[in-house]
């Protein structure tokens, strides 16, 4: 299992109703490959650095999930259909900076 983490870009008039569909989605893939989302982060309606689709604005969420590495093509698959994913991104988080973050987990449950 790999560490990842995901950016979704939704429409800046979003509501909780999108932002769960859309988590809904990604939970979904990842669980089914035996994966796990273990943070999601709700940045909030941001301004674009430059149009996307004609809009200015958008609700960005951030979720940090682990799973194999074939699942990969399949959320890319699934969030190209989402009408109400404007853009994602997806990082393989570096394998040293995932074992930091999981010592210092270790170490403030200890």
């Amino acid at each position: 299992m790999r560490e990842y983490e995901i950016m979704l870009i939704l429409p800046a008039e979003a509501d909780e109703s999108v932002v769960s569909t859309a988590m809904d989605r990604i939970t979904k893939v990842i669980s089914a490959s035996g994966g796990e989302v273990s943070n999601i982060d709700r940045w909030g309606r941001r301004r674009f650095a430059y149009e996307l689709k004609h809009l200015t604005e958008g609700y960005y969420v951030v979720a940090k999930f682990t799973a194999q590495p074939e699942t990969q093509a399949e959320l890319d698959r699934v969030l190209n259909l989402a009408d109400e994913v404007i853009r994602f991104k997806v990082l393989v988080l570096p394998e040293k900076r995932a074992n930091s973050r999981q010592n210092r987990r270790d170490q403030k449950e200890a």
